[in-house]
């Protein structure tokens, strides 16, 4: 299995081969390193980390013996955050950059856990409090059980030393300066680093496949993982009641009877998914509904008993038409919106599909969240 450093760098690009130090020290691997910062970010890596010649990375592997093929970094693995219009931002400095920072590190925690055969080591030593803020919540959404967050703690003076890149193989005298500002010399023998891992709880495993297509947004991530119960829809024939969301209204018969026909087709539609969002295969235009009014009145029969059916207007529910089905079914939005609320409508209510003349009327409502009872 591979291992990758995911790091969030500052100004102080030590914090690299700190963390890298501290790893190799604990006899962990490291394959690749990836490293997001700033626009100054990126010139300090490049300028002491990366230079060919002196850069404290290559002196770094060359002193303990490292082949630096061994390790895929580069210039091309220092990964700026960026704005709106691909310009790199100099600085964390606000609530809008800080955004940007975290889509970031969204972006590459999340290209980063793709691939089932690696591990990604979450380094949050670097750069302002945010970025390792920000690395974290990333962590949080995609990690897996293989990959860790860690933290590296530097013996105090040597931390805030700008020479101090890792403890040399053999001890070398530093300049170092107190409280006061004082200079004096300590040997690097006495700089300690050591690699905290951090616990996490992941809820990779809680989003769902749509959202590990492609990164998100965090409102989006978070949104999805807020699931309220799946509220039935019960059509019951024997009380004329509608029930939903433990809420219920009674429904005059001849309405009843219409929206249980549509609700009836949505029970019976032949598709073999269930989950009807965005379909509309069991929908019908109204020429369909009109030759259908037998079951329609079979329905209204069993609501109304043994009235006399026969001596009804010509313009009722027996006898519907163009007409009278849209009156009926703005009544029967109306019931459903004073009954269980605006938000209800488009779940529940009678809905249209497509323009005239090829309209075609059903539930949205997946099929297997309605109960009929006759």
């Amino acid at each position: 299995m591979k291992n990758i450093l995911l790091a969030v760098v500052g100004l102080s690009p030590q914090v690299i081969t700190e963390t890298l130090f501290a790893l190799h020290q604990q006899g962990r691997k490291v394959d690749a390193i990836h490293v997001i910062t700033t626009r100054q970010g990126k010139e300090h890596i490049n300028a002491h980390l990366l230079s060919p010649g002196d850069g404290k990375y290559y002196r770094y592997l060359r002193e303990y013996g490292i082949d630096a093929k061994s390790i895929d970094f580069g210039f091309d693995h220092v990964h700026t955050v960026k704005d709106p219009h691909g310009i790199e931002i100099d600085d964390i400095a606000d609530e809008e950059e800080n955004e940007w920072l975290l889509k970031c590190c969204l972006e590459w925690a999340f290209k980063l856990t793709r691939d089932p055969d690696n591990a990604v080591f979450f380094s949050v030593a670097g750069g302002r409090k945010t970025m390792s803020a920000c690395l974290m919540v990333a962590a949080q959404f995609y990690g897996r059980p293989q990959d860790r967050v860690f933290h590296v703690l530097v013996t105090p003076e040597f931390e805030s030393n700008r020479d101090f890149y890792y403890p040399p193989k053999a001890s070398v005298p530093i300049e170092l300066r107190d409280k006061n500002g004082h200079v004096y010399i300590k040997e690097s023998k006495y700089a300690a680093i050591n690699l905290v891992p951090i616990p996490f709880v992941s809820v990779r495993d809680q989003l769902s496949d749509d959202m590990l297509r492609r990164p998100k947004d965090p409102a989006t991530l978070l949104m999805s993982l807020i699931r309220e119960e799946s509220h039935h829809l019960t059509v019951d024939l024997t009380a004329a009641r509608l029930i939903y969301k433990k809420r219920e209204i009674d429904m005059m018969p001849a309405r009843l009877a219409l929206y249980a026909y549509f609700a009836l087709q949505k029970k019976e539609c032949g598709k073999e998914s269930s989950f009807c969002r965005g379909c509309a295969e069991c929908y019908q235009d109204i020429q369909t509904v009109l030759h259908r009014q037998g079951k329609i009145a079979e329905i209204y029969k069993k609501l109304t008993g043994t009235r006399d059916h026969f001596a009804m207007s010509d313009e009722g529910i027996m006898n519907l038409s163009k007409v009278n089905f849209n009156s009926y079914r703005s009544k029967i939005r109306r019931d459903i919106e004073k009954g269980f609320g605006l938000y209800a409508l488009r779940e529940i209510a009678i809905a249209s599909e497509g323009r005239r003349p090829d309209t075609r009327y059903g539930i949205r409502i997946d099929r297997e969240r309605i109960r009929i009872v006759l």
